[in-house]
């Protein structure tokens, strides 16, 4: 999906073609920020960048697998982190992308992939 490969680059104008001009990004499934709703893509574009240049020496998502759920793709990951301190993560994860007339218009993390299959 081409939206992984503009966040990894950090390519905001590329992800604009992408997303809805209201896409909400909700805080993922299980993790630190649930509940957590952002609104529009300046609103993500910010907290995204300041949590990777805050937090992390390294952050990438790798995507592994994409799946077709009508309306929905889910987006199997693989995330690969190191902390400034260090700390080396490497995680599995999932995303659901809610589309209407070509553009994403909601995100849904997931710390467990089998939480975000059975949501779809």
């Amino acid at each position: 999906m081409r939206a992984s490969e503009f966040l990894e680059r950090r390519d905001w104008e590329g992800l604009a073609d992408l997303f809805d001009p209201n896409v909400e990004l909700h805080g993922t499934v299980g993790g630190l920020e649930e509940g957590k709703i952002l609104r529009g893509l300046t609103e993500i574009v910010e907290a995204f960048d300041a949590e990777v240049d805050e937090a992390w020496d390294e952050h990438r998502i790798e995507p592994q697998q994409f799946i077709d759920a009508d309306d929905r793709v889910v987006v199997l990951h693989r995330e690969y982190q190191r902390s400034k301190s260090g700390v080396e993560l490497v995680v599995d994860t999932a995303s659901i992308h809610d589309v209407r007339d070509g553009r994403i218009v909601r995100m849904q993390g997931y710390m467990n992939p089998a939480e975000a299959l059975a949501s779809a």
